[in-house]
């Protein structure tokens, strides 16, 4: 899933500030319902937490984003809020090309292998 944020335009992953008194995990649940209007369930921490720095008001910014692997539980994309002007259901490729941000598209690759993995490992029958 991928978003289109209404202050850029560009194709991001939701992503959000922490609360006082959250969790990163628990930000990153609400982020996705507020932002993309679905429930989701954490299934992994994504490794290797994205990091950059930019400049506001000629301030340089360090920014230090933890990203987690989520399954859908319910919810409509159809219900984002205002942050984003779309979200989308897209393949892995898909979903790869559209996102604008080199670091975002790394991101959906660790959370790929992640799956390729998961899908690897045995199961009990």
């Amino acid at each position: 899933m991928v978003c289109r944020h209404s202050g850029y335009h560009k194709w991001v992953l939701p992503k959000g500030l922490i609360d006082p008194g959250e969790k990163a995990e628990q930000t990153a649940v609400r982020e996705v319902a507020e932002e993309c209007g679905i429930k989701t369930k954490i299934i992994a921490k994504i490794p290797d937490p994205e990091k950059y720095i930019y400049t506001m008001n000629g301030v340089k910014i360090f920014k230090l984003v933890q990203y987690f692997l989520m399954e859908y539980v319910s919810g409509d994309i159809k219900n984002h809020d205002f942050e984003m002007e779309a979200v989308e259901w897209l393949s892995y490729d898909a979903a790869l090309s559209r996102l604008n941000f080199h670091g975002a598209k790394k991101v959906l690759e660790k959370a790929n292998q992640l799956l390729e993995e998961k899908a690897a490992q045995p199961r009990l029958i």
